[in-house]
Formats: structure tokens, sequence, C-alpha cells
């Protein structure tokens, strides 16, 4: 998959770096590159990551994701034999 000319090798990234440009970099100005660095950081942590829903995960944010992945399923007891 690594090799030259393979449409499927990058393909989530191309598509992180798409949202990035399109829903940050492109409707900001940035005086310095600081400014644009904290901006950026502030945006995959607190929009990208924290409220914007990935369908690779079922629809939900990663942060949401990761916690469900965190708590264990509720134990349902063994159903009643009846015999």
């Amino acid at each position: 998959m690594s090799r030259k000319g393979n449409p499927y090798d990058n393909g989530a990234c191309e598509s992180f770096m798409k949202t990035l440009k399109y829903e940050e970099v492109y409707r900001q100005e940035y005086r310095e590159l600081a400014e644009a660095r904290a901006s950026i950081q502030q945006f995959i942590e607190k929009i990208y990551n924290g409220k914007r829903l990935h369908s690779a995960l079922g629809y939900l944010p990663p942060v949401e994701f990761e916690r469900s992945l965190l708590i264990p399923p509720a134990v349902q007891p063994p159903p009643e034999l009846n015999a």
C-alpha cells in the first residue's frame, strides 16, 4: 500500500488535512506562526476531537467514543432456564 501512486495510502490523512484547511485555516488570518500553531492546536483539541462527528467511529466525536470504551457494558443476568 505504500508504493507511489496508490490512492488508498493516505486517505485518512488527506481527509483530515482538507477538513483542517476548510474549517480553520482558510477562515483565519494569522499574523505570526505562533498564532497559527495555537489556533490550529485549539481547533484540533476542541472542535475536531471534541465535537465533530466521525463516520469511522459510528458518528461519535473521538472524545465520546473513547469515553464509551472506558465504561464497561452493563452486565446482564443470565436468562432463567425454564425446564
